[in-house]
């Protein structure tokens, strides 16, 4: 199920934002549901209070606070939503996008711009869904590419995942139910009942450990050198890499 939200002072900008959105889930038979705000206030209390959207249309020029000074604040909840500023000014392009906007769209609306950007931000949604993690963590909603993702360990009930830019996240969840995911792709093993790790990070294996990009060693229980060394094998032949 999709979400999108409308934020936008002007009443006949959110009802127009309505009946593009229901003349676009009729013609490409979507279920996407909708909620319209008249105000910043308004949208920043619902997504403090838990609720979130894959896509949000929001103005720019509203009185009290901008949609730009809005949207800053917005990411500091989630930094997967997809935003579409609304404008009758270009003026505003550069700033929007440092807010990484995903599009910039100029008033008054048309029903074929609004059809094309709806189709390329659902379309990068479910992108994102096929190859990435949406993780609930401390500084809010993230959405974590799994080719970032260097091994992730679990320490007293939480998720630690390493990125390969040495960044940590923190996220609540499962490990096991983390594995029964990824490790389906072939690009992932579960070597260690604390520790799930991209087989494309690995550098060394040992009866003892691996070692993964980071240096950071991996424990190898005892009898699983063998079954970790022929599934690291099976991931470099399926990628084409050279074997001396």
């Amino acid at each position: 199920m999709i979400k999108v939200a409308f934020c936008d002072d002007d009443n006949n900008v959110l009802d127009e934002l309505r009946a593009f959105l229901d003349r676009y889930r009729r013609e490409r038979d979507r279920k996407i549901v909708y909620t319209a705000f008249q105000s910043p206030v308004e949208l920043l209390s619902e997504i403090e209070r838990g609720a979130q959207f894959d896509v949000l249309f929001l103005d720019i020029l509203m009185p009290g606070q901008s949609g730009i000074e809005a949207a800053e604040e917005i990411r500091n909840y989630d930094t997967n939503i997809k935003i579409i500023f609304l404008t009758s000014s270009p003026e505003f392009a550069v700033e929007s996008y440092q807010m990484e906007a995903y599009f910039y769209q100029l008033k008054p609306l048309r029903w074929e711009g609004f059809l094309r950007v709806m189709d390329s931000a659902l379309e990068k949604c479910r992108q994102e869904q096929e190859s990435g993690l949406i993780l609930h963590c401390k500084s809010g909603v993230t959405r974590l590419n799994l080719n970032q993702l260097e091994f992730c360990e679990v320490i007293h009930h939480t998720l630690l995942f390493h990125l390969t830019s040495g960044k940590v996240l923190e996220s609540t969840g499962s490990l096991d139910e983390l594995s029964r995911r990824l490790v389906s792709s072939g690009c992932f093993l579960r070597p260690h009942r604390s520790y799930l790790i991209h087989l494309g990070y690995v550098q060394n294996i040992t009866h003892r450990t691996i070692t993964m990009s980071s240096l950071t060693e991996i424990p190898v229980p005892r009898g699983k050198y063998k079954e970790i060394k022929d599934a690291f094998l099976a991931y470099v032949f399926q990628n084409g890499q050279a074997i001396l």
